[in-house]
């Protein structure tokens, strides 16, 4: 195991700070809708868009929840695999980094163009699922 924590450090580091992120995202989106007059559990108001940070944070924690799993079952299998450690650690960090981005742009700007600064961000984490997708299938292959 011990060899399995040197070979992939850098990996798993990557997962823990999506990981963490994730936890952020939460508890900001739980924190805004809670402060919230007359907040229920679960809802949202339909009538909020991006002028509102309820909705923002909301969205940006959904767009998680559309997102981190699928890299999360990628990189599993990448290390489990027995994938190339340099590059598994290089896309997960890359989509670790872009998720942060994307978070703190969703936070700070409230836009309904698109794309917006944002969607740079989110494109390069799907840039990063793609390359786990392809690493992946060719150690498996």
């Amino acid at each position: 195991m011990n060899t399995l924590l040197n070979d992939y450090h850098t990996s798993l580091l990557g997962l823990w700070v999506v990981l963490a992120t994730w936890i952020v995202q939460w508890a900001v989106a739980t924190m805004a809708k809670g402060a919230q007059k007359d907040a229920v559990p679960g809802k949202i108001d339909n009538d909020l868009s991006h002028d509102s940070f309820i909705f923002r944070s909301h969205r940006t924690f959904m767009n998680s929840l559309e997102n981190v799993p699928v890299m999360l079952g990628l990189s599993l299998l990448a290390i489990l695999a027995g994938a190339n450690p340099y590059w598994c650690g290089i896309w997960i960090c890359v989509f670790a980094v872009a998720r942060l981005f994307h978070m703190g742009l969703y936070y700070a700007i409230a836009t309904e163009k698109n794309p917006s600064p944002r969607s740079y961000f989110f494109l390069v984490g799907v840039v990063a699922m793609i390359a786990m997708l392809v690493l992946t299938g060719s150690t498996l292959i």
